[in-house]
């Protein structure tokens, strides 16, 4: 009668949920095809890269002071500092970090930020654990894989418009498959590891009006990879709970997506198709729409010979909605005009130049920014979620330039080379680490499978 009543109360696990879980617990035992594996490289070089230049910021500094003052065992370090703390202390400072501005990556198609959150998790518990770099790197792409189902499950836009945010919720279930899968928890444990980072998801779309960035790095990254991690720990250390999360009465469905969502999204072509390979990186430390408008004039100045003083006047067409993110901003990473201007005047934009507020208020900049008119269409609205835009450009001598880019450099249309993220990490980790530090920084993680023990790093980002 006993083991009568204990199978009836036994919880039903479903198809999709074992395996995924399978999954996720054996995803360090399997090699990565050599073109993920180097994408991988690529992302985790920017999440790094982010990650450091970010902890000079303001949201940088706050998650400093704020992680000095808890203390904990020494487990994990604190990127760009000399903290050495807790895994979960850690994950959260580091991802705030890897969001302070809008340097970090994004996976376009699920509406989220994988690099800013997954890094941050996979390296705490790395460091934590003293995983090699091999581990470290399968986990990072592994996060990536279950980030983007996770949102694609939930229908992202849907989601986006009923208030809630895509990167809070696919950045966190990412963070935490890649933790768990460093903490080597069995079939099991990771099923109980799901629900707990479902209880923890959150995350709302009014974030967009923070002025400073800060609860928007915490909501998006920091949030994420805390939670990723401890729900993750709470797993390693024998908690236990609802065996499947994602069915079942008033499961993770039924609460944020009742009309649209798609379990067996999470597990499609797992293992087959790496959804890192459908990530974008950013050539240049700004707002994504802004990206495209920078390629094209990039792109014009190599085949047309004009100065920012030759230009009389330049319009930007872009999706309506992008507009309204990047126009007239008052941070200026993410003005569109501004940043133009500032392409024009200088021919590049750079880490210093794009978060330099005195230029803001340059007068050669303001004159270069009265000629440029922004244009919100909703026949550039695309789909694909592409980094698209149309320069048309008058110059005094009557001439037209005119380009459209497709897909600015970065996105996974159009991926960047190794030579092109070294630059772009060189910029961002120079001021922090110096030279020296940061080229030895950019050259192990181009070796991270060769590492045994990821707290090598160290040598590089403790300063």
């Amino acid at each position: 009668m006993a083991k009568k009543a204990a199978a009836h109360l036994s919880p039903t696990v479903s198809k999709v949920t074992l395996a995924l879980s399978s999954y996720i617990a054996r995803a360090l035992r399997k090699r990565l095809p050599k073109e993920v594996e180097e994408r991988g490289k690529l992302h985790l070089l920017d999440a790094l890269a982010a990650m450091i230049s970010g902890s000079s910021l303001v949201p940088g500094q706050r998650a400093i002071g704020y992680v000095k003052t808890l203390g904990g065992t020494k487990e994990a370090c604190v990127v760009g500092t000399r903290i050495i703390t807790t895994a979960v202390n850690a994950a959260l400072a580091n991802g705030i970090f890897g969001h302070a501005d809008e340097t970090d990556d994004s996976h376009p198609a699920s509406m989220t930020h994988p690099g800013s959150a997954i890094v941050p998790a996979a390296l705490a518990m790395a460091e934590r654990d003293q995983r090699s770099g091999a581990d470290l790197l399968r986990a990072v792409v592994l996060g990536y894989d279950l980030c983007a189902r996770l949102t694609l499950s939930l229908n992202p836009m849907d989601l986006f418009l009923r208030g809630h945010h895509p990167p809070c919720f696919g950045d966190l279930f990412g963070a935490a498959a890649a933790a768990g899968a460093l903490a080597r928890l069995d079939p099991q444990r990771v099923r109980y590891m799901l629900s707990y980072t479902a209880q923890q998801a959150a995350g709302l779309s009014c974030l967009f009006t923070d002025p400073q960035h800060i609860e928007k790095a915490f909501d998006m990254s920091g949030m994420p990879a805390h939670n990723g991690v401890q729900a993750a720990l709470l797993a390693a250390h024998g908690f236990t709970g609802v065996a499947d999360v994602f069915s079942g009465d008033r499961n993770f469905f039924f609460a944020f997506s009742p009309a649209l969502g798609n379990p067996a999204e999470l597990t499609r072509e797992l293992g087959t198709t790496f959804e890192i390979m459908n990530a974008s990186i950013k050539k240049w430390p700004v707002g994504a729409p802004i990206l495209a408008a920078l390629d094209a004039i990039d792109t014009l100045r190599q085949d047309h010979e004009f100065s920012a003083h030759d230009v009389e006047r330049l319009s930007i067409k872009v999706g309506d909605k992008e507009a309204l993110v990047v126009n007239h901003r008052a941070m200026p990473d993410i003005n569109m005009q501004h940043l133009v201007a500032l392409m024009l005047l200088d021919g590049q934009v750079t880490f210093k130049s794009s978060h330099d507020f005195k230029r803001m208020r340059d007068p050669r900049v303001l004159k270069i920014k009265q000629r440029i008119e922004l244009i919100g269409t909703p026949a550039m609205t695309d789909v694909k979620r592409r980094w698209h835009a149309e320069i048309e450009i008058k110059l005094k001598n009557g001439r037209r330039l005119k380009h459209y880019t497709y897909a600015a450099r970065g996105s996974s249309y159009n991926p960047m080379t190794r030579e092109e993220e070294n630059a772009k990490a060189l910029d961002l980790l120079s001021p922090v680490l110096g030279v020296r530090r940061a080229q030895g920084l950019i050259a192990a993680v181009w070796s991270i499978d060769k590492i045994r023990d990821v707290r090598a790093l160290r040598a590089y980002y403790r300063v």
